[in-house]
């Protein structure tokens, strides 16, 4: 009996991106894999690999009636496809998914939180709202016998048991989303001057804002630190850094904006060193995981997400403080001037990537999280 597994992610990009690993590790086991989304340009490559995609009117915006207007749609869906599993990515699709899977009866969810963003990294007071009203509304439709939370780190983790999104038996971590080892291979060092790379949309809990700013403090210091901004600004979101910006930025000395990059690998290829200079909310960045993949020495933010892939005691890098761009121009400044130790953190980076977060064993972990999951709704 083919047992049917549906992903719910409202961007097909990010399920591209973020969630191919586990869908192949899926279809290998046996899964009829199903892909509702939001579609705009990856839609003919997510069909080329044999999963079903079923397009979504999907927005990121709108209010109350809105909402209710998805789950109806979710509602259909489910019903008119039954499967065995949903796995909803991310808490924008959490909300209506879950309430759809109640509604329709799915036999199983799978409510996969990927970082909690300005919910875990805020303390402004619309923040701890919008806390206040998950710890209401979510906990009835996540807590329930047939549903799972899967987290990606231990503090995302103690997040969803202090919101009451989980319950210490229907709770997983699987870390990340898994990197392709063989896509990413090790690099050589580029020549010229020291050049640092962030990769991520141009947003501002990514903390582009303190990069740019760490790299201007070291240029007016005469030190020849240059940064390459990778990613698109978000017009969705009422916190990226918009395009006239990010061009204002590129007119300083040493600092580069590329734009949205097709393959990333050109990115590593020039970058000594993989910056992320989060704010909070991570789940694992796989920025970080394409560059220590690369073998690049990291520098991050000691948020959460960020520690796991630099690892203990600066196994692959070095942790800073979030929004302090003093603390991480020092931390350049530092790698910069050690050739043998970026060479000697990019190794263990490397090595951090193949042990604890390659695509296969992302997905193996996945599966074995499914198949549980079947066993204990039969």
């Amino acid at each position: 009996m083919i047992r049917r597994l549906l992903f719910l992610v409202t961007e097909d990009w990010y399920f591209w991106s973020h969630r191919l690993p586990q869908a192949r590790a899926a279809r290998e086991a046996g899964f009829e894999v199903l892909v509702a989304t939001r579609v705009n340009t990856h839609g003919p490559r997510i069909e080329a690999e044999g999963f079903r995609l079923i397009p979504l009117p999907w927005s990121r915006e709108g209010g109350f009636a809105h909402q209710l207007a998805t789950v109806r749609v979710l509602t259909r869906l489910y019903r008119r496809e039954r499967p065995d599993i949903v796995h909803h990515v991310a808490l924008k699709s959490i909300a209506p998914g879950a309430l759809a899977a109640r509604l329709a009866g799915v036999r199983a969810s799978v409510n996969a939180v990927t970082g909690f963003g300005y919910l875990g990294a805020s303390q402004a007071a619309k923040a701890h709202l919008v806390r206040a009203g998950v710890r209401t509304l979510l906990p009835p439709l996540t807590n329930r016998r047939n549903a799972w939370t899967l987290l990606q780190n231990d503090d995302d983790l103690a997040m969803a048991m202090r919101l009451g999104l989980a319950s210490s038996r229907r709770t997983a971590v699987i870390r990340g989303s898994g990197i392709d080892l063989s896509h990413f291979q090790p690099l050589p060092e580029p020549a010229g001057p020291v050049t640092v790379a962030l990769v991520s949309r141009m947003l501002k809990i990514k903390g582009v804002d303190v990069a740019v700013e760490a790299v201007r403090r070291l240029q007016r210091g005469g030190h020849d630190i240059r940064l390459l901004l990778a990613g698109g600004p978000d017009p969705a979101n009422p916190a990226s850094f918009d395009e006239a910006t990010l061009r204002r930025w590129t007119d300083e000395p040493g600092i580069e904006w590329l734009g949205p990059v097709a393959d990333v690998r050109q990115v590593w290829a020039r970058a000594h060193i993989g910056l992320l200079a989060s704010r909070g909310g991570e789940g694992v960045p796989k920025s970080l995981l394409e560059a220590a993949a690369s073998a690049r020495p990291l520098i991050a933010t000691d948020v959460s997400g960020c520690r796991d892939v630099v690892g203990p005691d600066g196994e692959a890098g070095l942790l800073v403080p979030a929004d302090d761009p003093a603390a991480m121009a020092n931390a350049l400044l530092e790698l910069a001037g050690d050739t043998a130790r970026r060479q000697r953190l990019g190794a263990a980076a490397r090595q951090r990537a193949e042990t604890l977060f390659g695509d296969e064993a992302i997905g193996r972990e996945t599966v074995e999280l499914y198949e549980r999951i079947l066993r204990e709704t039969s």
